[in-house]
């Protein structure tokens, strides 16, 4: 007769059929990441983060991110990440915005995280039906990518002011330096790189179109990553700027004005009318360009976030064996259980 620990790994075993011998030193792949067994956590518990003694009475910090199977470990890391360097980890708020009710999701965030301040929000893929075309990366064109457009309509009413971050970033300084930024009366701040080829992210037929062309008159438009903002939520309510993005997704459907996914009708409506803030709260590009995902190096600076914007995941390539070196920059903020580690226990 078998042991009760015996019958234990047998059935993680039959539950967990894609493991093989290479793959228990390397971690679990995505599709059993996607799926993991709602009776086995396959994230360790992150360290309570109390306030540390220099904090003072504040507001709210409202941190906004999206929800996925597919990134649910780059999310992990990213909020274990705020809540290290956060010298009021007890003021921090998250907002998740999920496209599909993913049971075993919202019970590792709670398990990995048992005292942390969280809501989560369905966001309705219908409002972007019909008015997602083709980009040059399929990831780009889930529909959760565009839950940043709607963000204002989905949080609650009293929240005025929120944080936007993409899920394969780490911060590595206080984010309440980032969110206390002084917004100068404008509805969106975030990193600006005017050194950036800014007519590349259109088409061809939209340079060549003059009504199209004089979309950034009177302003000197810049690249801006949407991957980090500090928005006002209220302004962006007051001038309707989810319908305005809308607009132009729909003008894209008709004649193929640009291949980035959400971020150009974020360029299209705010590029060169945005509060810029220091590089170093976006060092992005680590994930490599958005075909090859090719490594990448820092760029020289001050470094507050590490963002890996692009194909490449670091999670991906440190299972892989093939990391890039900016990589092993994310790997100390990764909460994830390797196979062995389920095998061991």
């Amino acid at each position: 007769m078998a042991s009760a620990k015996t019958r234990g790994l047998l059935s993680l075993l039959l539950i967990l059929p894609l493991i093989t011998l290479a793959t228990a030193t390397t971690g679990i792949r995505l599709g059993i990441i996607r799926k993991p067994s709602p009776d086995v956590a396959i994230f360790r518990e992150a360290p309570a983060f109390r306030n540390g003694d220099a904090c003072q009475p504040a507001e709210k910090i409202h941190i906004a991110m999206t929800l996925d199977s597919n990134y649910l470990r780059g999310t992990m890391a990213a909020v274990l990440s705020i809540l290290q360097h956060s010298t009021c980890p007890e003021f921090v708020e998250f907002h998740f915005l999920w496209a599909r009710f993913e049971p075993e999701v919202l019970s590792n965030i709670k398990s990995a995280f048992p005292y942390l301040k969280f809501n989560v929000y369905r966001f309705d893929s219908n409002r972007v039906r019909g008015k997602i075309s083709k980009s040059i990366r399929q990831a780009l064109d889930q529909p959760l990518n565009y839950a940043r457009i709607y963000l204002a309509d989905i949080i609650p009413a009293d929240v005025k002011r929120v944080l936007y971050l993409d899920s394969d970033l780490v911060v590595v300084d206080d984010v309440a330096k980032l969110w206390k930024v002084d917004l100068q009366g404008k509805v969106l701040a975030a990193p600006e790189y005017c050194h950036a080829n800014f007519s590349k992210y259109f088409t061809e037929s939209f340079w060549s179109d003059q009504m199209f062309s004089k979309t950034f008159e009177g302003r000197k438009p810049c690249y801006f990553n949407t991957g980090v903002m500090v928005v006002d939520v209220e302004k962006w309510r007051q001038g309707e700027y989810t319908k305005q993005m809308e607009e132009w997704m729909v003008v894209q459907k008709q004649k193929r004005i640009y291949h980035l996914g959400s971020l150009p009708p974020f360029l299209l409506v705010l590029a060169g009318d945005i509060r810029a803030v220091d590089h170093n709260w976006n060092q992005h590009g680590l994930g490599g360009d958005n075909l090859e995902g090719k490594c990448r190096s820092l760029h020289p600076g001050p470094i507050s976030l590490l963002h890996w914007s692009g194909k490449g995941k670091p999670w991906l390539r440190l299972d892989s064996r093939k990391p890039c070196t900016v990589d092993h920059l994310w790997a100390p903020y990764d909460l994830y259980r390797s196979s062995a580690h389920y095998l061991e226990e």
